[in-house]
């Protein structure tokens, strides 16, 4: 859809689109005759080729009136005041106040001020911050026991156990410390494309083919009497939301609902895109939603009133597949199918990072974020970066710099498409998982370079052991996300 013409004032110019703040300041055609008017009295008005711009280069001119070591008021009384007094004079001198050449003559030359004794001692400078290094993933396990491809895996909050779903119309769930089979979820009439964890790591929320959403106790292996039924088509992404009192869901009928978790009804109804929708989410206070369809268009929800926000949709208008809210809040990182994964800034309705080198025309993979630089004793007072990870038809992993979108790592994982990756990691810990077209889960560890050589995968299968679950402690991810010196992709 063709976005509203805007209305433009007489004799203003509209800026670009994709303008900042900084730039409209620049551009603004009001700004200027305001500074002529001021300084065409005293003989200072200047030609419009002369008229000082904004630089980009980050060396902005010394007249500018944008400066910020002077207000407006300071910078034409500096510009306009001082050049009609004569060199001597004072600003605040009246025609009887002495000069400031004769009130030199009456004062006595001061005696110069003697060197002092002895040097204070100097504060010691803090070292420098050291560069974040970035240690690769290596494959740890590999987890078998589903009858069909694996489409979407994901770590409980507290990192202790992992769900998978396949197209078999079942969800397993592993322990994380020791790939053992804890429970197989039965009850789906057909495969399941989505699962989503409650944020108190009990319950399992699950999205399937048979047009509904199913909540199991992950501890008892057991499934609640209620389901959430609604939809009229396949179910393709749900997500808890901070406080698990909400669930939001996505499905091939294009619409977006809003559940709630207690009584198991509707909402909201959203009639969000004008195609399957392919991704939703929740921003980590749960104000807003994000969703994301076959149409091209992403779109930010309040979850409150239900309106949108929010369109954001790129120029190659590739179909949208899965779409993330950035742990900080700020930014969504969305999957299309032209084999590029973007980062938005919704705010300001710009993408304003490409990561490129995997494939995804086909099917729709999805990925997660997370930090280096956090490993213990890696780099003491290190600095934290962010990456994104993401999987690939090719059966690769491939992990990006977030900010600077270089390529750490790219890991073949799989054989075939790489459905779903997922991150957790507490306190030195890193962890990743992996599912995919190959029946699969593989569990990956970051390790120190002395240790790479040494790491040996182990394959786990559901018939051979099977064990309880123990409650083994874990962590919620943290990821800082700095996006200093960004740059619009163009």
């Amino acid at each position: 859809a063709s976005s509203p013409k805007r209305r433009r004032g007489n004799g203003t110019r509209s800026p670009s689109r994709y303008s900042s703040p900084d730039e409209l300041a620049a551009n603004c055609d009001i700004e200027t005759p305001t500074y002529h008017r001021r300084t065409s009295s005293k003989n200072l008005s200047r030609t419009s080729a002369e008229t000082p711009r904004r630089s980009y280069d980050g060396s902005p001119p010394e007249d500018s009136p944008d400066e910020l070591d002077h207000t407006i008021h300071t910078f034409y009384r500096r510009n306009t005041w001082s050049r009609n007094l004569p060199p001597t004079a004072s600003r605040h001198a009246t025609p009887d106040s002495p000069t400031r050449s004769e009130i030199s003559q009456l004062t006595p030359p001061q005696a110069p001020a003697s060197p002092p004794t002895s040097i204070p001692p100097t504060t010691p400078l803090p070292p420098p911050i050291e560069e974040a290094r970035y240690l690769p993933y290596k494959s740890k396990m590999v987890l078998q026991g589903h009858r069909k491809g694996v489409a979407a895996v994901r770590f409980s909050p507290k990192g202790d156990m992992i769900a998978s779903c396949s197209a078999d119309a079942t969800i397993r769930t592993w322990e994380t410390s020791t790939g053992n089979h804890l429970h197989t979820l039965e009850g789906h009439l057909a495969g399941i494309s989505t699962l989503a964890w409650s944020p108190d790591n009990r319950v399992l929320a699950s999205g399937s083919d048979d047009k509904s959403i199913r909540l199991w106790d992950a501890v008892a292996g057991k499934q609640y009497p209620r389901q959430l039924l609604g939809h009229n088509n396949y179910i393709y992404s749900i997500a808890f939301s901070p406080k698990g009192n909400m669930i939001v869901s996505g499905s091939y009928d294009e619409a977006v609902f809003l559940w709630d978790v207690r009584t198991a009804r509707v909402m909201r109804s959203l009639p969000a895109h004008s195609d399957p929708v392919g991704g939703v989410d929740f921003i980590r206070d749960g104000t807003l939603i994000v969703s994301c369809a076959g149409d091209g268009l992403i779109r930010i929800w309040d979850t409150a009133t239900g309106q949108c926000l929010r369109t954001l949709v790129h120029e190659d208008n590739a179909p949208v597949s899965s779409v993330r809210f950035a742990p900080n809040g700020k930014y969504v990182l969305a999957w299309t199918l032209d084999s590029c994964v973007r980062l938005w800034n919704y705010h300001e309705g710009r993408c304003v990072k490409t990561y490129q080198g995997h494939q995804n025309a086909k099917f729709s993979v999805s990925g997660a974020f997370g930090v280096y630089g956090d490993e213990e004793g890696e780099v003491p007072m290190g600095e934290k970066k962010a990456f994104a990870v993401s999987g690939s038809e090719t059966g690769e992993i491939m992990w990006w710099d977030v900010v600077s979108k270089a390529v750490l790592q790219r890991e073949m994982a799989h054989d075939g498409c790489v459905l779903g990756v997922d991150t957790w990691g507490k306190e030195g810990v890193a962890l990743a998982v992996s599912c995919g077209l190959d029946k699969t889960i593989k569990i990956w560890e970051r390790v120190a370079e002395t240790e790479s050589e040494f790491v040996e995968e182990d394959v786990v299968d559901v018939e051979i052991g099977v064990a309880e679950h123990n409650g083994v402690e874990g962590g919620e991810m943290d990821i800082v996300m700095k996006m200093e010196g960004e740059e619009t992709e163009v």
